[in-house]
Formats: structure tokens, sequence, C-alpha cells
């Protein structure tokens, strides 16, 4: 098998539709538009989610809910997490660009820091909020938790 013998497989290649090629093509006439109305005419479209009348989704679906304008999102860090890379990097602080060039999170990240797993180490831990756990199992190992 070479380059100049490839060729696509059998039936999935279509031929195209000549619309308005008079009939002999089995599309003349009305151009597969159906008689008269709008959308048989030249320069018509429709409106975005238009139904033909029919009662849009965007109107039959209710609405519920609502989003806070002052939610604040934080990408959430375990205690485990720091717990090896300081071991694996040999570390006694751990800052948010720590974690950035570790690869954890991206730069516009807000980080928290939760309290699952532990530490054995005092570590200095800079980040943007923590959790009321992650503060007692740092301070628990003489480590500091300092918030941006």
């Amino acid at each position: 098998m070479e380059l100049n013998n490839l060729k696509p497989a059998k039936g999935s290649v279509h031929r195209e539709k000549r619309i308005g090629r008079g009939e002999g093509s089995g599309h003349g006439g009305t151009s597969t538009r159906g008689h008269k109305g709008a959308q048989s005419r030249s320069g018509y479209s429709s409106k975005a989610g238009f139904e033909g009348g029919q009662m849009p989704l965007q109107r039959r679906v209710p609405k519920f809910g609502f989003k806070s304008l002052n939610r604040v999102e934080y990408k959430p860090i375990n205690l485990s997490t720091l717990e090896e890379l300081a071991a694996k990097k040999k570390l006694k602080a751990i800052s948010v660009d720590t974690l950035i060039e570790a690869g954890f999170v991206s730069k516009n990240d807000r980080v928290k820091i939760l309290g699952n797993g532990a530490i054995s180490l005092p570590l200095e831990v800079t980040a943007h909020a923590f959790s009321k756990s992650a503060v007692t199992a740092i301070e628990a190992k003489e480590g500091k938790a300092i918030k941006l």
C-alpha cells in the first residue's frame, strides 16, 4: 500500500446535493424548501432558538437558582499534598509560588489549604485561605499558617 493508491472506504463519500439545477436533478422546482412561507423565500433567517412558533425551549424550561456575584473560587490543596511536596523537595516553607512551580495550581488560582491528611514537619504555609482543621494541624507541629 502506498500513498498514491489510498482511497476512502466504499460508501463513506457522498456526492454534493446540487439544489435548484432542474427537475432532472431531483432537487428542482422548490429546491427542497417546500411550498410558500418565510422559509422558502430568499433572505430568510430565523432568530436563534426559534422553533416555528412552538414555545421555545428557553421559555418552556423554568428559571431556578442563582449565582452569587461575590463568590470566590478556591483551589483546594490538602495537607497530605503539602507533606508529599515538602518531603520530596525538602522544604521548610510552602507558598502559592511553590505550588505553582510544582504544578498543583495555576498562577491565577486562589489556594485554600484543607485539613485532609497529616503533616509531620513544622511547615510555614502561605495561602489565600485555610480551613480550621488545617490551621490546627499546622500549628500543632509548630508551623505557621500565613494568610495572604
